[in-house]
């Protein structure tokens, strides 16, 4: 395999240099891994859905800095950002803004909602009805809102980060695979280890004691689209390209790489689900400082990028298998290049 592409833009002499797109990332990377304890995954996915220009949805257990990462994500990145946090009352309205009538001038003023920013963290996106989730994520895909007859057009950075909890499922209203397959991402993080969760008591006492006095200067928004230009410029061999295109029809046909899973899916990826692993695949390999994607890029990510564009059989389900299982099995028999 090809280890290196004279065409790229890691050729350029600032790429690696201080003030850089890369040396951003790298800082930026650095400074949320201190503040966002014992969750390197979770920290890493953030940046490549920024990088990717994609958004992600977080699922894991109450208090393990879900809303800490995007919030000190939002602080560290130049523009607004706003949480929202879904509820069963919640309205799309809520989500997209309305028109408002003023008497004095006999005119509607559109007063913006919370979507038109440019980091959103849609907590808890499970607890809202389907319209309220449409809403969130129809902006999500058109990267604008309409409200009456006029359509708004959403910041160009615009990243949202949806969580979900993985139990206490009475009474949400799941999404929709058809709409879990707009989200980039789907990452599923665990418990920190203890000695992470130490670090985590003593940061947690510095910021009540109010000694947590660093100050971050955040990165521009253009050395943000700067980075996401240089990322398309990341080499693809396409011996690459082409096992990431066998494993998504994979997806779709799982029992030609093994009779076992015959029965497994109902429904495989949809052609999202190369595009994810493509423009996540570069956005890794630039943010570890190379020029070219690696087997393993695409290995690592495809358990963030695949499973939630994948809807199994009734059978399957039966039995306890999930699409992630299937994803694993499917990355042990299609042939790496």
């Amino acid at each position: 395999m090809q280890t290196a592409h004279s065409g790229s833009a890691f050729s350029h002499p600032r790429i690696n240099g201080s003030g850089s797109p890369h040396a951003e990332f790298q800082r930026l990377r650095s400074y949320l891994n201190e503040r966002v304890i014992g969750q390197s995954t979770l920290v890493d996915r953030l940046l490549i859905a920024l990088l990717a220009d994609g958004h992600l949805l977080v699922e894991g257990a109450p208090g393990l800095a879900k809303t800490t990462a995007i919030k000190v994500l939002a602080e560290a990145i130049e523009g607004s950002n706003q949480r929202i946090q879904f509820t069963p009352d919640l309205l799309p309205a809520d989500i997209t803004g309305t028109d408002v009538y003023r008497p004095e001038t006999a005119t509607f003023d559109f007063m913006p909602g919370p979507i038109l920013r440019n980091v959103v963290l849609a907590d808890e996106i499970n607890r809202a009805p389907a319209k309220v989730q449409s809403a969130l994520l129809e902006a999500m895909a058109e990267r604008q809102v309409t409200v009456g007859c006029t359509t708004h057009d959403l910041p160009r950075l615009f990243l949202v980060m949806a969580t979900q909890n993985p139990f206490e499922q009475q009474g949400t209203y799941p999404l929709p695979e058809a709409q879990l397959d707009r989200f980039l991402m789907y990452v599923r993080i665990g418990y920190p280890d203890v000695e992470s969760e130490r670090k985590v008591l003593c940061l947690v006492r510095e910021q009540a004691a109010d000694r947590y006095g660093e100050v971050f200067e955040p990165v521009a928004q253009e050395s943000v689209f700067s980075a996401r230009s240089q990322v398309l410029d990341v080499h693809m061999s396409p011996a690459l390209e082409e096992y990431m295109l066998q494993l998504v029809f994979a997806t779709r046909s799982p029992a030609k790489y093994d009779p076992d899973l015959e029965g497994w899916v109902q429904w495989g990826a949809s052609p999202r689900g190369v595009i994810a692993l493509d423009r996540c695949s570069r956005a890794m390999a630039w943010l570890d400082g190379r020029d070219y994607v690696t087997p393993e890029d695409v290995v690592q990510l495809a358990a963030d990028a695949l499973p939630h564009r994948i809807i199994l059989t009734y059978e399957a389900e039966a039995e306890g298998i999930t699409a992630v299982d299937v994803v694993a099995a499917l990355l042990s028999r299609v042939p790496l290049p």
